[in-house]
């Protein structure tokens, strides 16, 4: 391009020169020349310009940290006369995103498509856009561009580490009264009817009733009594710590013709813990659990306990945003909810704090006749400073159990150990936990 623009000003420098020293007729075509060119040249870029569209297009918008995301690009030139070049620039946040292309000479009235894959290395929402779509003349003297805004959104969710088994203490009943508390989850306690909404399954009307009230009637549930699964994320600001590290990157050919790469998580506490907080909702979700979700970060997050995907993709979704920006600590956290929780049920803390707080949150969850699982982040291998054995000491004297979980460690074998390194031990409601002097 460079070499087209020294060539113009070259055959238009000679031209006004030769005109003005011998006024030959050779100078004189020189210098109309440079002038057609420069003129055909920007109405070539003009018209080209106007005509071309490009559109971007993909199957999901959802997608877990360490996967590919492939999404269609097409180019159209819509005008009369063929592209020179056409340069299509995405300008999407997605780390290290590609679908960036330089394509050459596309014919009038003509399209070209192509496939883009980018590794997916952060969480997040990221737009799909926006798109700059450049042309110009073969010279390079001129340039037309336009810029797409981005129209849809693409969710980041964290990873998930298929975890084998996970052992949970035994609750204290296996049934019990029912809870006075609206469930959307089809449970065997029905609880009344209410009019049909959109967005209710068709199995939950309730067809006697919608015949004899002529309108559309779905039954509600109240929650079944049996003990729940509840997940509390430590999202406190100044209890996680990230080693420094450089983002991983692949190049566009190895995406394409070399075997997928393994991601790893970065070495900061805080991924971690989102991902083992995503991987214990999918396990329990999986089991036919009810799972609810706490956390404390920028704005207080409680997820009741329910089953089912949906529930999951609630999770999911909220972990995409977790960010370490909160003020209350995990035993403030469980003191705000846990009271709403049934006795029996198991509440798993994820942490890195060694402070005495997590001690009075299990004090808490206790004298609740909840049941307390401590999944402790050692926080010495983020680049902090950690007491993990003193506190993990602590813990197992309360008869909790604790599985510390150190950076680079498989969190696939690290997870399910825990039910092998654990021995459950009943505990009754008259006894009283074990304190350390």
């Amino acid at each position: 391009m460079k070499a087209g623009r020294i060539f113009v000003a070259l055959l238009f420098g000679v031209g006004v020169v030769g005109v003005l020293v011998s006024g030959a007729a050779i100078y004189w075509r020189f210098l109309y020349l440079s002038i057609l060119l420069v003129v055909g040249f920007w109405i070539w870029t003009q018209w080209v310009g106007r005509g071309l569209r490009v559109s971007r297009s993909t199957r999901i918008l959802r997608a877990n940290a360490g996967d590919y995301f492939e999404e269609h690009f097409e180019v159209v030139n819509g005008s009369r006369i063929i592209a020179p070049w056409i340069e299509v620039f995405n300008q999407t946040t997605i780390p290290y995103a590609s679908g960036s292309r330089l394509l050459a000479l596309v014919p009038p009235r003509q399209k070209r498509s192509y496939l883009a894959r980018t590794w997916l290395t952060r969480r997040g929402a990221f737009a799909l856009g926006p798109t700059r779509i450049t042309t110009g003349d073969p010279f390079g003297l001129f340039r037309s561009s336009k810029e797409i805004a981005a129209n849809q959104t693409l969710i980041v969710l964290p990873m998930l580490f298929d975890i084998k088994s996970f052992s949970l203490p035994p609750g204290l009943l296996p049934g019990g009264q029912v809870i006075r508390r609206k469930s959307s989850d089809i449970t065997p306690h029905a609880a009344g009817v209410r009019e049909y909404m959109h967005g209710d399954e068709m199995k939950r009307i309730h067809w006697p009733t919608s015949i004899r009230r002529n309108q559309l009637m779905v039954k509600e549930f109240e929650q079944d009594p049996q003990a729940e699964v509840w997940l509390y994320l430590d999202s406190q600001n100044d209890v996680h710590r990230e080693k420094p590290h450089q983002d991983e990157q692949v190049s566009t050919e190895s995406i394409f013709f070399k075997k997928r790469p393994t991601f790893h998580l970065p070495p900061s506490s805080l991924e971690y813990a989102i991902s083992i907080t995503a991987s214990l909702a999918r396990y329990f979700i999986a089991q036919r659990r009810a799972v609810g979700y706490a956390s404390a970060g920028h704005a207080y997050t409680v997820h009741h306990a329910e089953r089912g995907a949906r529930q999951e993709g609630k999770i999911l979704e909220t972990l995409a945003f977790v960010e370490a920006n909160g003020e209350l600590s995990i035993a403030a956290l469980v003191a705000a909810q846990s009271s709403q929780i049934p006795q029996g049920s198991t509440v798993i803390l994820i942490t890195p704090t060694t402070r005495p707080d997590l001690l009075l949150a299990v004090d808490d969850l206790q004298r609740r006749y909840l049941r307390p699982i401590v999944i402790l982040l050692d926080i010495g291998t983020f680049g902090g400073l950690s007491d993990k054995n003193k506190i993990a000491h602590s813990l197992r004297e309360r008869r909790v159990p604790v599985c510390v979980v150190a950076c680079d460690a498989d969190l696939t074998q690290t997870l399910s150990e825990l039910s092998t390194n654990f021995i459950s031990q009943e505990m009754h409601t008259w006894q009283n936990p074990i304190l350390s002097q």
